[in-house]
């Protein structure tokens, strides 16, 4: 009969499930977090999509010379792509990383 790899012939170790109720919690936390980062990045994206595709006439609005409100919405788009990121990384680094390091001893 074989040994499972890297058991190295030791008795597992009990289940602690304090450990894993607060792994399943924080996994939930990062599912929260991501659903609505994503659901942001969603409506964003797909708000400027629909305005391109219903609303040309509006989006080429000159705002001031050489800028249009198109072009203003379009870079609106990417820099709220960098914030979402940006929030997600300082909610990284702030809950989950310290969390998985307390988890981790």
């Amino acid at each position: 009969m074989s040994e499972h790899p890297g058991s190295g012939g030791t008795t597992p170790r009990p289940i602690d499930h304090q450990l894993e109720t607060d792994i399943l919690a924080l996994a939930a936390k990062r599912l929260k977090v991501s659903v609505a980062l994503t659901v942001g990045m969603l409506v964003v994206y797909f708000g400027f999509i629909l305005l391109v595709a219903f609303n040309k006439k509006g989006l080429g609005t000159i705002l001031t010379d050489g800028l249009s409100l198109g072009i203003l919405l379009g870079v609106l788009v990417i820099l709220a792509t960098w914030a979402l990121t940006w929030f997600y990384v300082a909610w990284a680094n702030r809950v989950y990383e310290p969390e998985i390091s307390r988890l981790k001893r």
